[in-house]
């Protein structure tokens, strides 16, 4: 969880919700487990769904606003190691003017064939940071960050919603979860 992007989020809604995101066995047991240790009727329905990166958000808001909430919030941000490249990445052989001198032996370390010319720092050859789908490397996501490219998007997913009265289910293919047979 990339938690600098999720703060600004739950700084946004600071005064009507509270998030709690931790070991997802040990929400799955405060929410009840089954039908027989569920704190309210209903509840142990999303403690199966409760899998990965997950957490829970109590509010006072109304449904419809959480849901646009959710919906709109998007930010860019660099991509890490393993994420799927979005664009081909080439830098062309020549002077590289973003970099100072110092940067040469650390961009030569990520595998860049640079040398220092006249102070500058020069590509050699042209050289390829990543190619669109493809997964990266530790290697093209520090110089993609070097350069300012933000390949990854931080977005939050709504997968269930409960109250007293109703639960729902956002997230396709989750209907198929045993969710409803328990």
């Amino acid at each position: 969880m990339r938690n600098l992007k999720f703060k600004e989020f739950r700084d946004q809604l600071k005064s009507s919700s509270r998030f709690f995101l931790g070991s997802n066995k040990v929400m799955q047991v405060a929410l009840g487990r089954s039908v027989a240790d569920e704190i309210r009727p209903g509840l142990h329905k999303i403690s199966k769904l409760l899998r990965g990166d997950s957490g829970l958000c109590f509010t006072s808001l109304p449904k419809e606003e959480v849901e646009r909430l959710f919906n709109e919030y998007e930010d860019y941000d660099f991509a890490r190691t393993g994420s799927i490249a979005t664009e081909k990445v080439e830098l062309n052989e020549g002077p590289l003017d973003q970099f100072t001198h110092e940067m040469e032996p650390f961009l030569r370390k990520q595998g860049m064939p640079v040398r220092l010319n006249k102070g500058v720092v020069e590509l050699v050859s042209d050289f390829i940071v990543c190619e669109e789908g493809k997964p990266l490397s530790p290697e093209a996501a520090r110089i993609l960050r070097l350069l300012g490219i933000k390949m990854a998007t931080f977005k939050l997913h709504l997968t269930c919603r409960w109250s007293s009265e109703d639960f729902e289910i956002y997230r396709e293919g989750l209907e198929d979860s045993d969710v409803e047979s328990s």
